[in-house]
């Protein structure tokens, strides 16, 4: 029933409004609208670059947090970076910076790549795939090359990235993804 449907169909729904994503609650570090990007919590895998202006030797390129959550900087060692916002890592290194080794640092910190999400089960692709901000489970299941014959779409959940209980939560097309998500689509008995 689902073998047809290609990446750029969907299956049709009988609520027009259903169609359109709902942005998730403003208090989510969903990242699918610019009011929750702020909020965004960095975590392992993340890749971020950090600029100190006038300061070339203090300018990081795409560092991937390591699995500790670290990164490496020049002066200030290693700094503990998972769990941090971009603000908040930029006031951390300002902080470190300000005194003995600059009187007044600039410093901007931005992600270059988010860590992946992954997806398993009715889906012809199997696997982990780089994050886009705005993703929802629709997205991702087209971008794993859409639902297999048996997939259920009343069957899909997703662990949330940061969840210590990996508790699956029930999930619809329109549900939002982020990064470092597990989804999980179902297999239809019919």
């Amino acid at each position: 029933m689902f073998g047809a449907l290609a990446c750029t169909q969907a299956p049709v729904l009988s609520n027009a409004a259903a169609d359109t994503p709902t942005p998730p609650p403003a208090n989510t570090d969903s990242n699918s609208n610019g009011d929750t990007l702020s909020r965004y919590k960095l975590s392992t895998g993340d890749v971020i670059s950090i600029i100190v202006y006038g300061e070339d030797d203090l300018k990081r390129d795409k560092v991937r947090l390591t699995d500790a959550g670290t990164i490496s900087y020049p002066v200030l060692g290693e700094i503990q970076v998972r769990g941090k916002t971009v603000g908040e890592l930029e006031k951390l290194v300002t902080d470190g910076l300000r005194g003995s080794y600059l009187v007044n640092p600039r410093v901007s910190v931005t992600i270059d790549e988010y860590r992946p999400y992954f997806i398993s089960g009715q889906v012809n692709n199997n696997g982990s795939f780089p994050y886009q901000p705005g993703l929802t489970v629709r997205k991702a299941v087209s971008i794993a090359g859409g639902f297999k014959e048996r997939a259920s779409l009343s069957k899909i959940t997703i662990v949330r990235d940061g969840d210590a209980s990996n508790t699956p939560v029930q999930a619809d097309l329109n549900t939002y993804v982020r990064p470092g998500d597990a989804i999980t689509v179902g297999e239809s008995f019919f």
